[in-house]
């Protein structure tokens, strides 16, 4: 049986070679990055079964087969939980989750034996795993926000949401409703927990929501301000730095 790794952490592919070659099974080949692949499997015959890591150096391994019409049988390696990886199940031989445990090593690699002996076609479609690894693993991002009022909590979904703003070491979620609300967030928080494409940090002091702007105006310096619907508190200048993406991200 010619088996190929395919891992951008080379310590972690000779630790798997090294368990397989203890199992007895000969590993022909290591390889490390999306292009290094495509290379070899354009000029070498392709192997039996495939050690695939998900994530390369160069990108994702689903490319690979974007560019080569690969015909051996897949085994996923994969720090990604069992959540996230469900649908790997009905579409390939198996997959690990690293640390690569021995016994699921020798469990998978009968699986693929007996898969292999009953001559059972188990064709592959890159292009449907590779959609349901994205839409698995997609950031989700914050839709409400919990904010403590004397005894009581209030929910402020994120659609209600104009702008967020920091003032006095503070930070605050101003509303549609014109009202303002302390939370326990910095900005720089914020940027990871909201939707880049809703919201954009125009400056140190301003989080900005898109469906919030009401008129954009040159300023002086190269700069931009911006009025929102309600907020009317203090002036929203784009900084000269942020400018340009500013602008991208309104397209």
């Amino acid at each position: 049986m010619k088996i190929v790794i395919i891992e951008d952490e080379k310590p972690a592919a000779r630790l798997l070679q090294r368990k397989l070659e203890k199992l007895g099974w000969h590993v022909s080949q290591l390889l490390h990055s999306v292009q290094e692949a495509v290379a070899w499997f354009s000029e070498h015959r392709h192997p039996d079964l495939i050690f695939l890591d998900i994530q390369l150096s160069d990108g994702l391994s689903f490319e690979i087969f974007d560019k080569i019409p690969i015909q051996s049988a897949v085994i996923f390696t994969t720090a990604y939980d069992e959540y996230a990886l469900r649908a790997f199940k009905l579409n390939s031989i198996d997959y690990l989750l690293k640390p690569i445990d021995d016994q699921e090593l020798e469990c998978a690699i009968k699986k693929y034996q007996s898969i292999a002996t009953s001559k059972i076609n188990m064709p592959l479609d890159f292009e449907a795993i590779k959609q349901m690894f994205l839409q698995s693993t997609q950031k989700v991002y914050k839709k409400r926000f919990s904010i403590k009022i004397g005894n009581q909590l209030k929910m402020i979904p994120i659609e209600d949401i104009e702008c967020f703003f920091s003032e006095n070491k503070g930070t605050y979620i101003h509303t549609f409703e014109n009202r303002d609300y302390l939370i326990e967030y910095t900005l720089e928080q914020l940027e990871s927990e909201v939707d880049a494409t809703t919201f954009f940090r125009v400056s140190r002091k301003y989080l900005i929501s898109l469906h919030a702007i009401r008129e954009i105006q040159l300023h002086s310096n190269s700069r931009l301000k911006v009025q929102l619907k309600s907020f009317s508190e203090d002036e929203i200048i784009v900084s000269r730095e942020k400018v340009h993406d500013f602008k991208n991200w309104l397209n």
